[in-house]
């Protein structure tokens, strides 16, 4: 959510925030639903004040006097009742239409419409070439017997999945280590609520305008949500903060669960594209403060890219275009790992900041060092990393001839073994 007063004042620069991100938007309707409420706020107000001031004369008045005001004020206050239920209303509408306004993207941030047009800012490791035939990850799995996917499907629908013995083995030690690398770099885990109510979602910018990708449980006005960084933003909502509690930086292992609608015919086999999925994700709580901020969206995406460093796997880094950022980025980074069977390189990680435009939605603000008025703290969040998609990687870029997958080193001591 954006700053009321800052739009009244900047109207152009979120119109063009919306052409660049490629969104419709009623920016002028929200604008004159605001100066209506505004209005009808301050007609609203001038009746409270003036019933205050006529109570206040009664004691004064003589019988007959006192009888008309008291008249008087019967009809005043059903006029109250009435704008006030006028009021509640267009109030409604304002900040339904203000949920829709979009967060402006930074100046490094390029243009384009989709993710065709993506900026590659470096790549990192060897792409692998095979003296043979090189097999898909479904191809590995099945034929060592530790991929199912026909069983996943029977259990529960299209684009689910079973990993056996060393697959699952094998997700479990990428997570740990996962969990370790960011531990050690001052990150503190936490074990989150996967099911959130509205107000979660809303906060963190999924809804309105992601309730059919998120599964719910209406029975309970519940979510299942996407990603961790749900829960973790959400847990300091309605709080205002200390200065010297920022930054939170805090982690996630969690199951995620996506309805992927809209996405019919699109990576269909396989593992790439999955309504259940495990993730460690990264969530950071900070000041307001725009440099603080970009430092600090480097070095989450650093904590990213020695991971896979780690992993030894080949990956490349884009910044995101405009047209490709959601409603509330600023700015995003990707991480694309080479995945042979796709002849190219597939999303595995974003790292994102967004400003205030979660904290100003969740309310969650912090005390200046020095006093002063709480400002809106910055959130940023980016993946660790991403299971099963990670998977896809590993076994594709470590595959042998013979059929079995190398482990990569820094997993060996994990796993106890140096082949799948």
């Amino acid at each position: 959510m954006l700053d009321k007063k800052w739009v009244r004042e900047h109207p152009e620069v979120v119109r063009e925030a919306a052409r660049r991100k490629h969104l419709k938007v009623e920016v002028d309707a929200y604008l004159q639903a605001d100066q209506a409420h505004r209005e009808l706020l301050t007609r609203v107000e001038t009746l409270r004040g003036e019933l205050k001031q006529a109570s206040k004369k009664l004691g004064k008045m003589s019988p007959e006097e006192r009888q008309l005001a008291l008249a008087e004020q019967k009809q005043t206050k059903a006029s109250l009742k009435s704008l006030e239920a006028e009021e509640s209303q267009l109030r409604q509408q304002v900040q339904e239409l203000a949920l829709l306004l979009p967060m402006p993207p930074s100046p490094e941030v390029p243009d384009g419409k989709d993710d065709r047009e993506n900026v590659e800012l470096r790549r990192q490791g060897e792409v692998p070439e095979f003296p043979f035939p090189a097999k898909s990850h479904v191809e590995i799995g099945e034929a060592l017997g530790i991929l199912d996917i026909p069983r996943g499907v029977k259990l529960a629908g299209t684009r689910n999945y079973l990993l056996l013995g060393a697959a699952a083995q094998l997700e479990q030690a990428i997570l740990r280590l996962a969990i370790e690398h960011m531990e050690s770099r001052g990150f503190v885990l936490c074990s989150v609520p996967t099911l959130v109510n509205d107000a979660c979602m809303t906060g963190t910018g999924y809804f309105p305008g992601g309730e059919e990708q998120a599964y719910r449980c209406e029975k309970d006005q519940l979510n299942l949500v996407g990603t961790s960084e749900v829960s973790l933003t959400a847990i300091h909502s309605g709080e205002v903060l200390n200065p010297e509690d920022l930054p939170l930086r805090r982690i996630a292992c969690s199951p995620c669960y996506r309805r992927e609608a809209g996405t019919y015919g699109k990576d269909t086999k396989g593992l790439y594209r999955v309504h259940q999925f495990w993730k460690v994700e990264q969530v950071v709580i900070g000041p307001n403060d725009e440099a603080w901020s970009k430092e600090e969206h480097l070095r989450m995406l650093a904590h990213a890219t020695d991971f896979m460093d780690a992993l030894k796997l080949p990956y490349r880094v884009v910044n995101v275009c405009a047209g490709d950022l959601g409603q509330g980025q600023v700015q995003k980074f990707d991480i694309e790992t080479w995945m042979p069977s796709r002849q190219g390189y597939g999303e595995t990680h974003s790292a994102s900041r967004f400003h205030d435009f979660q904290t100003r939605r969740l309310n969650l603000r912090y005390r200046p060092e020095g006093g002063g008025k709480p400002e809106f703290c910055h959130s940023l969040n980016n993946t660790v990393v991403a299971s099963p998609r990670i998977l896809i990687a590993v076994m594709e870029n470590y595959q042998q001839e013979d059929g079995r997958v190398k482990v990569p080193d820094v997993l060996q001591p994990h796993l106890q073994r140096e082949f799948l």
